[in-house]
């Protein structure tokens, strides 16, 4: 029997046995296509093994906790920890929890979505004179930028910080999920955006 067979068979899913993947509603329609975390993408772990870049845009089903566990799994010395960076995730998802009292899973939503940029500027031109352009976001690339921000930012505040990697992960998506600035990635994003603006 494969896990769809059980999945049918009654007892549903939950990530690391304790959050539900259901009633997860994603705030943007956008990049609703793009975030793997309806019930059918539903994972123990994350941590399917799956091939996930051997095709353009087959990243899209990989479930999201997932490609956060492996975005978190940057700057050499921590390459290939998954493990480790699974484990960095659970204690943020439980920090997360006790502080918001809401599903982690939703929480990761909400905070993807809100720190990709919408609008970014693309370099014009070629040999020597170069102007930005602004160009609207695709919205693969706004979860991948998300992404990217949420787990550069939870990095940055936990280095050479006696806070640990897993604390300074949640505090990062508990802000952004409440669009609050003191998230690296929502300032980030509010930049990229304001220089997209002037370069219209």
């Amino acid at each position: 029997t494969g896990p769809r067979q059980i999945m049918e068979g009654g007892a549903e899913i939950k990530l690391f046995n304790k959050w539900t993947f259901e009633g997860i509603e994603c705030p943007d329609i956008s990049v609703e296509d793009y975030l793997a975390v309806k019930p059918r993408h539903a994972t123990y772990l994350p941590h399917t093994a799956g091939r996930y870049n051997k095709v353009r845009f087959r990243k899209a089903q990989c479930p999201l906790v997932e490609r956060l566990v492996c975005a978190m799994m940057y700057h050499g010395r921590n390459t290939g920890k998954k493990l480790q960076a699974m484990r960095i995730v659970e204690h943020a998802f439980e920090i997360i929890y006790l502080l918001t009292d809401t599903n982690p899973i939703q929480v990761l939503v909400d905070a993807v979505t809100k720190s990709g940029p919408r609008e970014d500027s693309t370099r014009i031109g070629s040999a020597g004179t170069v102007r930005r352009q602004s160009v609207d976001v695709s919205p693969l690339r706004r979860v991948n930028q998300g992404i990217y921000l949420l787990t550069v930012g939870a990095r940055e505040a936990s280095f050479r910080n006696i806070k640990s990697i897993a604390e300074c992960l949640a505090d990062e998506l508990i802000n952004a999920s409440k669009g609050s600035s003191n998230s690296y990635a929502i300032k980030k994003k509010d930049e990229l955006e304001r220089i997209a603006k002037d370069n219209r």
